[in-house]
């Protein structure tokens, strides 16, 4: 479970609108893939896990974060803004100023191999400069866990989002001292504060040192713990270049790599969280570059492994959207991984009943990268806590397998809600309708979808949808979000997974509409749907079974008139009903002549399959301008024609 500052944190940094509601950002941080989410729910996912580590209070490990969710985002759209910029530093009280230098992300690895590789990269770059690689030399620093900052001589900025910073030079008004040799103006650094510090005199009132620097820099006027730390010289801001360091070649690396990610983790007095490693050639550097990302020449190696054994005080149930309800083992405080943990995820109340979890259980807990840490195993069972009614609405819980449901999917309060936010979430084309105003609406009687777009502005400002000065904005911005859900162009299969049938993800969705018309999946029998690629005979019942429950709501909703785009069927797409039909497009670079979401789905309506990466079945890959080598390099290894944005709408008027 989310703990309450980290609600806190997402309350502010989102005015109030969560990227997603925080019982989805739980059930997501669940799962140990990620292919089932949508676009939306990814990319809100990995903003809301980077705001709370930016704020020090981290949800889930890099390894996971990077590993799972964002090898997921890469794999779809490994040109997403998002995988190409820096993550944004929490924001501080200061004026925004542009950086001396760019302050980049750095790129991450799990494994020896991936070092290798790496190795390799360089080795390959020093080749092509007519250096000898037996000459080079690798430096490996311990990976500060603090807060990323510059130092100019006159300024100290944060890293903010890798271009522009704040200016929060007021640390070393207050007495802050620049650690190793002390001198000002030796670049990027870190603000950390000596674990041995941190543990003695910190450690009660914070949960994690990244927590504590946050309030060295942030508050107008500081706490007397903050006071003291800077007295004490144990909060300072440490440039990366006179961090102590490993230096050797790549051969001594290869060889004895364990021991220099040991020895080097032991180096410094503050939280470390990897080990940086860099060639220290200039040429190379030059040569290698950056993305714009992270360097080249440079990588963090990380691990992340921590147990511990717990007591569990007790399981608490909720209940989800779909009706199963979720057992949470509530945990005697502990500190794991740089964090106080307080609850874990059960999985499921069959495991809940076959291991005993309950009051007085002793766990194995581990934090190897989920928001809600893993039970590892049970060490001590005790009698397991079994719910025997909702949690929300009280009604007699029924087994299916492993899980228990709330069947009451009428009048269930928790399934109403939630219901009612996904199928705005999924839209994602209006703003307005997040947990609160949903709960609001709930409470004034509102049970459905329907009944939202049936409301009227008197009847909104009657529910108390009105601003502090009596006025009507926040009814008639309502009803202005309503209108936008129902105008501004949708897929079809975005629209019809916004109901959230049971076995009907995204993916799936699209697939069928690849198949049928939106109106005619409701007269589809299993025989039908399992002739599409990927339904089996179990998920093709449940998904007839399943649309006749949302039939009647679905249809009335439908006639509502929203903009609808259709997907093309697949038997259409073999005719060639337009010059891009049946080709396969990959769009890069940033286009001058509209979005390229609207591109792409322009392109799909023509009849044509648009992929996110260049290979050998790519027919045509259209440019727009800031285009990366790497896609430009990969379709002319594999033949593939390459065009500008205006040639490609060229094409299109044929």
């Amino acid at each position: 479970m989310l703990n309450a500052v980290q609600l806190e944190i997402l309350n502010q940094s989102t005015d109030g609108k969560y990227f997603v509601k925080p019982e989805t950002i739980e059930e997501i941080a669940q799962q140990t893939q990620a292919s089932q989410l949508s676009d939306e729910d990814l990319l809100a996912f990995l903003q809301t896990c980077n705001i709370l580590y930016r704020a020090g209070e981290p949800l889930i490990s890099d390894r996971i974060y990077d590993s799972v969710f964002l090898a997921e985002l890469q794999k779809r759209h490994p040109d997403h803004p998002f995988l190409h910029t820096t993550e944004p530093e929490q924001a501080f009280v200061g004026k925004t100023v542009i950086l001396p230098q760019r302050m980049l992300s750095t790129e991450k690895a799990y494994s020896k191999s991936a070092i290798e590789k790496w190795l390799l990269n360089v080795e390959k770059a020093a080749k092509e400069l007519g250096i000898d690689e037996e000459t080079l030399v690798f430096r490996a620093t311990p990976k500060l866990d603090g807060f990323a900052a510059y130092d100019d001589g006159k300024m100290l900025y944060t890293r903010g989002d890798g271009r522009k910073g704040t200016d929060i030079s007021r640390v070393f008004e207050r007495g802050m001292i620049v650690g190793g040799s002390g001198k000002r103006g030796l670049g990027a650094g870190e603000i950390v504060v000596t674990q041995s510090y941190f543990n003695t005199y910190l450690a009660d009132t914070f949960d994690n040192a990244r927590n504590f620097q946050a309030s060295v820099i942030k508050e107008k006027e500081l706490e007397q713990h903050a006071l003291d730390a800077i007295q004490n010289k144990a909060a300072v801001f440490f440039p990366f270049c006179e961090l102590p360091d490993w230096q050797g070649s790549a051969t001594e690396l290869k060889a004895d790599f364990d021991d220099i990610v040991g020895k080097v983790h032991t180096l410094v007095d503050y939280d470390v969280d990897g080990v940086i490693f860099e060639v220290t050639n200039d040429r190379i550097k030059q040569h290698l570059g950056a993305t714009r990302h992270h360097h080249r020449w440079q990588i963090a190696y990380k691990q992340n492994a921590e147990t511990a054994q717990v007591t569990v005080l007790r399981v608490t149930p909720q209940t989800s959207r779909s009706g199963r309800v979720n057992p949470v083992a509530e945990l005697e405080p502990t500190r794991l991984s740089g964090a106080m943990i307080s609850r874990a995820t059960a999985h499921h109340y069959g495991m809940v009943k076959d291991q005993g979890i309950g009051e007085g259980t002793l766990i194995e807990l581990t934090r190897s990268g989920m928001v809600i840490p893993k039970i590892e195993r049970v060490i001590t069972p005790k009698a397991p806590q079994i719910p025997e009614s909702c949690p929300s609405c009280g009604s007699h819980l029924v087994w299916d397998s492993d899980y228990l449901y709330c069947l009451n999917t009428s009048q269930c309060p928790a399934q109403i809600e939630n219901t009612i936010e996904h199928f705005f979430r999924t839209l994602a084309n209006n703003d307005g309708f997040g947990q609160k105003t949903i709960e609001k609406l709930h409470a004034q009687g509102i049970k459905s979808v329907y009944e939202i777009y049936q409301l009227t502005l008197d009847q909104l400002v009657e529910m108390g949808f009105r601003s502090q000065d009596g006025k009507n904005l926040v009814a008639k911005n309502l009803l202005e979000q309503l209108e936008h859900s129902r105008t501004i162009a949708i897929e079809d299969w975005r629209f019809l997974g916004a109901f959230g049938i049971h076995r009907m993800g995204l993916g799936n969705c699209e697939r069928l509409l690849q198949n049928h018309k939106l109106l005619d999946i409701f007269s589809l029998a299993k025989d039908d749907i399992m002739l599409i690629e990927g339904f089996a005979e179990k998920t093709a019942s449940a998904v007839v079974e399943n649309l006749a429950l949302i039939k009647d709501e679905f249809l009335k909703i439908h006639q509502l008139g929203f903009n609808i785009i259709p997907t093309p069927l697949l038997a259409q797409q073999q005719k060639p009903t337009s010059p891009i039909a049946g080709l396969t497009i990959v769009f890069t670079g940033t286009m001058q002549h509209g979005k390229r979401d609207d591109m792409i789905k322009e392109a799909k309506r023509l009849g044509a399959k648009v992929g996110s990466s260049v290979t050998g079945k790519t027919d045509l890959l259209v440019t727009g301008t800031d285009v990366g080598a790497s896609k430009l390099s990969a379709a002319s290894e594999n033949g593939v024609r390459i065009i500008s944005e205006e040639d490609y709408f060229k094409m299109l008027d044929g």
